[in-house]
């Protein structure tokens, strides 16, 4: 095997990671995720030392990494004032913690390539999937995004996940990797890993055709996705001139999309801008000034701060009825680390000092639940709220998805994160859940991307990103159609990320039984 000087490979690992940055949203470059992995394979292959192996594929991820997450250098210089210095050092250590997953991807691959040469169509997708279920994330993020708008090849996040997604890519990847190598060895292998793609895409075809059939026969709601575009404050410092004029654009939006023809109101995650005691039963009264259904009188989902008596606070999803009476409330479960609780805080309390004021003092809900809501037709909507990134937490939907719900319900703020990479990738990530539940999503966000994706995962209406903070913009609306899915009973619903789960258990044991003979042989 010929091997490769050090610069040499460096490049390639370099170039691999632009080509998986480029192949996301908002680059959009989908085919580049096809071939993206082949040159860090040809250069982690070729390179004789595992040590610079390692250091060669965890360079790979960290280019890919600082090209997708850029955005974060402007957060923590805005919100916790951070100098340009100190931001990139955070930064690059986010790129190096997140770029682990192919650290972990090299070394199963180099480990059981210097005991025996498998296909590398076999061992890619097991290895990088491996990475992706084992590695911790922030911002959880796979290969899998960069197909987030081709309907074709997500399907099968149906039976296996979005981790599913990464696998077909690798393999693809890894059946290249085979035929530049030994084209004569890489014949059956790149032939088995053509006959995967053909009958998963030609899957995906057949199944959007029985969806879309069934998405046409479904009853259907009419929902208004408010978007207020307002800046995200945590803090309760908030003036009363500007709560009032906030909740004025939320109500004056809401009272335009029920005229327009909305059975259902729809406020993103944190609008309304007053804190509610959790044990309030009703609207306030009209002589209020924190009266929510204010013009409108249709039934609503709002995102609001409950509050106990002690002062824990929930970030919660409130459900009013058409007589203002509160039916329901969903509490966030998987709260943001570092935005809404703070690891390791009691420990180390210096730690609050780094973010923002009020952040890292929310208490986590109990678990997934649905909202019962009972259209003026007399059908009972079941609902399925998710806050913020939980629509995009894989173990977390599939327990939403044994909820069986009708509809799923996001209400995010990605107001803090800027309007030019952040909430594409966010409302990327997302069509994911639709597939893997059947089910379809409507989404309000609070400066953008508000949407519906149907139950093939397809962005079927959706609004503009907003920099509130910048670029300031009055409140909007959008009014969506959305079908009645039959309560889903997927695979995944039932066995959740089982496939990434069996595909790092076998990346392990290859990895295992290489290393064992490797040591064994040189003893």
């Amino acid at each position: 095997m010929r091997t490769l000087n050090f610069p040499t490979a460096f490049g390639l690992v370099t170039l691999s990671g632009c080509l998986w940055f480029l192949s996301v949203t908002p680059f959009d470059l989908a085919p580049l995720a096809w071939i993206a992995s082949v040159p860090m394979l040809l250069a982690i292959d070729r390179t004789p030392s595992y040590r610079r192996a390692l250091f060669l594929g965890w360079w790979a991820g960290v280019v890919e990494s600082g090209g997708g997450f850029y955005w974060l250098i402007d957060v923590q210089q805005r919100f916790a004032e951070f100098p340009w210095i100190a931001a990139a050092a955070v930064f690059f250590a986010f790129c190096a913690a997140r770029a682990l997953i192919f650290l972990v991807f090299t070394a199963i691959v180099c480990a059981i390539r210097r005991w025996r040469p498998l296909p590398m169509a076999l061992l890619a997708p097991l290895a990088m999937v491996c990475g992706e279920i084992l590695v911790p994330q922030i911002f959880p993020c796979g290969q899998w995004i960069s197909q987030a708008w081709q309907p074709l090849v997500i399907q099968i996040s149906e039976f296996t996940g979005a981790y599913g997604v990464t696998a077909l890519l690798m393999m693809v990847n890894g059946a290249l990797f085979d035929l530049l190598r030994d084209k004569a060895s890489a014949r059956v292998p790149a032939a088995c890993a053509l006959g995967v793609l053909v009958a998963c895409l030609a899957f995906g075809a057949l199944r959007m055709k029985q969806v879309d059939a069934q998405m046409a026969q479904a009853p259907k709601l009419s929902i208004g996705l408010v978007q207020p575009n307002v800046g995200y404050s945590v803090s309760g410092t908030d003036s009363r001139e500007e709560i009032l004029r906030q909740l004025h654009g939320l109500q004056t939006q809401s009272e335009r999309l029920q005229k327009a023809g909305a059975q259902l109101i729809l406020w993103s995650e944190g609008a309304y801008p007053i804190a509610m005691e959790r044990d309030r039963d009703t609207d306030y009264p009209e002589g209020s000034l924190a009266m929510i259904r204010r013009g409108f009188d249709i039934p609503s989902i709002i995102g609001a701060v409950t509050l106990t008596a002690n002062d824990d606070a929930y970030n919660s999803a409130l459900l009013l009825d058409e007589k203002g009476r509160f039916t329901g409330r969903y509490d966030k479960v998987e709260l943001l680390a570092f935005g809404e609780y703070v690891p390791g805080v009691q420990t180390f309390p210096w730690l609050r000092k780094l973010l923002p004021d009020g952040a890292g003092r929310f208490t986590p809900g109990a678990g997934p639940a649905l909202l019962n809501f009972k259209a003026k037709s007399g059908m009972s909507w079941q609902l399925a709220p998710v806050i913020c990134y939980e629509d995009i937490l894989q173990d977390y939907l599939s327990g939403v998805g044994r909820l069986h719900p009708n509809l799923l319900v996001n209400l995010t703020s990605d107001s803090w994160f800027g309007a030019d990479t952040e909430p594409y990738e966010h409302l990327a990530l997302s069509v994911f859940a639709s597939v893997e539940l059947r089910t379809s999503m409507v989404r309000a966000v609070n400066s953008g991307i508000s949407a519906l994706v149907d139950a093939n995962g397809r962005v079927v209406v959706k609004t503009y990103a907003d920099d509130p903070y910048r670029h300031p913009r009055p409140a909007d609306g959008v009014l969506v159609t959305a079908p009645m899915m039959a309560a889903s009973h997927t695979v995944f619903d039932l066995v959740g990320n089982s496939f990434a789960y069996l595909c790092a258990l076998a990346a392990l044991i290859l990895a295992g039984r290489a290393g064992f003979m490797l040591r064994r042989n040189k003893a």
